[in-house]
């Protein structure tokens, strides 16, 4: 396989001419890293506007998806899981609401606490926009074999987890289920 060279390439030959004191090939993992996530968010930013979506509204919706029946967290959980403040959690659970995509109410269990719960209409969305986000990822990565993948999930799972990266809690916020 030919060899060729990226942007980083390039940057790292520039450092390396005029700082032949320094090795710049941190850069090279660091940069490749930043421009990836630039590329890949560009084009989820994309999948997403087809269905009419911030990239904002489709992380609330999978996160509601993803915690499974009833489809339902708390405004805290879904806070957590968002990394955002509760006032920003507030405007756009008003703003999903708006769109039918989520219902709010207090919590019959604890008057202190709003559950969310996603609606049939924002399910419907959510499992569309979900299926054309996982085929573009894997259009996004199909330059990697499926060995090659699994060796990179590896490699930056393990870069995550020496920063301090780690989940939340398995259910942090979902509210209990009414069956």
């Amino acid at each position: 396989m030919e060899h060729s060279e990226d942007h980083v390439d390039h940057v790292l030959r520039q450092w390396r001419a005029e700082r032949p004191d320094i090795d710049p090939s941190p850069m090279g993992v660091i940069g490749r890293i930043s421009r990836a996530a630039q590329t890949l968010s560009k084009r989820n930013r994309a999948v997403f506007a087809r269905h009419e979506l911030q990239p904002w509204e489709f992380d609330i919706l999978a996160t509601l998806r993803r915690s499974g029946p009833p489809y339902q967290m708390t405004a805290g959980g879904l806070s957590g899981a968002s990394m955002v403040t509760s006032g920003a959690i507030t405007n756009r659970i008003d703003h999903l609401v708006s769109r039918d995509l989520v219902t709010r109410e207090t919590d019959p269990d604890n008057r202190r606490s709003v559950l969310i719960t996603l609606t049939d209409a924002g399910r419907d969305l959510i499992d569309q926009a979900v299926t054309d986000h996982v085929n573009g990822e894997a259009r996004s990565l199909a330059a990697l074999s499926p060995t090659e993948q699994d060796q990179l999930a590896a490699l930056l799972r393990k870069l995550l987890l020496s920063h301090g990266d780690a989940p939340a809690g398995a259910q942090a916020g979902a509210a209990p289920s009414r069956r």
